[in-house]
């Protein structure tokens, strides 16, 4: 009974990387087109601006869940980079090389259709096919324990997304270090709506684009403290930020390599280097380590033990070498989590104080 109904997101399956997004596509042959069309009136979605926007349609290979690839690039709730709408279209903004740009992506009849707008949407469009997973191989993962299989068959669609870009993945990972996910959102969500600027397209003035690096270097100290942020991770960002051109090269980079270039930035370790290129090069093999509960999820899903640490994890996961983030995430989005034994870490506010 269990494999004919859509498992109920829970708190846990949001970690593991899943939006609200209705349409999924299925395909067996690769296709596209490039064309400039008008901007059309979406749902949920009021048109605020007229001017026109870029398109392009791809056909995937396989199974695609846009919930699933794209849910890891959201910040929260409220992010001010991305949206899913009740049509089931996902909406993001990113800062690409050649500028600002908005991408509106969704599936119907078998087919993604990608409309962008501003000065990165010609980008945005042109790496469409790996934003939505094309340069992942889910076949390479073969699951060696019961609940992955069947996680891994409830999910057809999940495919690692690849961004390109590294610092819009950066940035919210270090604020992410040490904190509760709700400061670390709430801070997301200030710095980017005062400080980012409003997204081209029909949501201006509804989604932001995050700030250039130079406005990440400028942001005065009080307002870091405002939106919940200590100084460790606001120098963190700041020493980042300077060196951002030489961070966004490591795209070019194999992961591993990427991740030894960010971890030469004082205050990015190894948690924070792995939250990075597991979105900006969708590594398949960058298990998170040094994560507060990710140890005893994995522990407990796949050997009964909730309290197992990162060298217990990283044993457990040793025969998907190669796959262990994918792995990690299939059992993020299982949804089988040890019962809460303490209560829940107390939101604190140092903007408050």
């Amino acid at each position: 009974m269990a494999g004919r109904f859509a498992p109920r997101p829970t708190r846990t399956t949001v970690r593991g990387g899943q939006v609200v997004a209705p349409a999924s596509v299925h395909a067996d042959a690769p296709a596209d087109a490039l064309a400039e069309v008008p901007a059309e009136v979406l749902a949920g979605v009021p048109r605020q601006a007229s001017a026109a926007g870029l398109v392009r349609r791809w056909m995937p290979e396989g199974a695609l869940d846009l919930g699933l690839v794209l849910g890891p690039l959201r910040r929260g709730p409220g992010d001010p980079t991305f949206r899913a709408t009740p049509d089931g279209s996902v909406w993001r903004t990113s800062l690409t090389p050649a500028g600002p740009g908005t991408l509106r992506v969704s599936a119907a009849g078998g087919e993604v259709r990608g409309e962008a707008w501003g000065p990165g949407a010609r980008w945005l469009l042109e790496r469409l096919p790996e934003l939505l997973g094309a340069a992942d191989d889910p076949s390479l993962f073969a699951p060696r324990h019961r609940l992955l299989a069947v996680t891994r068959h409830r999910r057809p669609g999940l495919r690692l997304t690849r961004t390109g870009l590294v610092l819009e993945s950066l940035i919210p990972s270090v604020l992410e270090q040490k904190v509760t996910t709700d400061e670390a959102y709430r801070a997301w969500r200030l710095l980017v709506r005062k400080f980012g600027v409003p997204a081209p397209g029909p949501v201006e003035g509804r989604m932001w684009v995050v700030p250039a690096p130079r406005t990440w270097a400028l942001i005065p100290s009080w307002e870091w403290h405002r939106a919940g942020v200590d100084d460790k991770r606001a120098s963190t960002i700041l020493r980042a930020v300077r060196v951002a051109a030489r961070l966004e090269q490591a795209v070019g980079m194999e992961p591993e390599e990427a991740r030894a270039r960010l971890e030469l930035v004082p205050g990015v370790g190894v948690w924070t280097s792995a939250e990075t290129v597991q979105r900006s090069h969708g590594a398949a093999d960058a298990v998170t380590v040094g994560d507060l509960h990710l140890p005893g999820i994995v522990g407990w899903a796949l050997a009964g033990d909730r309290d197992a640490d990162d060298s217990v994890m990283l044993s457990l996961l040793e025969p998907y070498a190669g796959q262990r983030h994918r792995a990690a995430r299939l059992i993020l989005l299982s949804g089988r989590t040890p019962a809460r034994r303490h209560p829940k870490m107390p939101r604190t506010d140092i903007g408050r104080l």
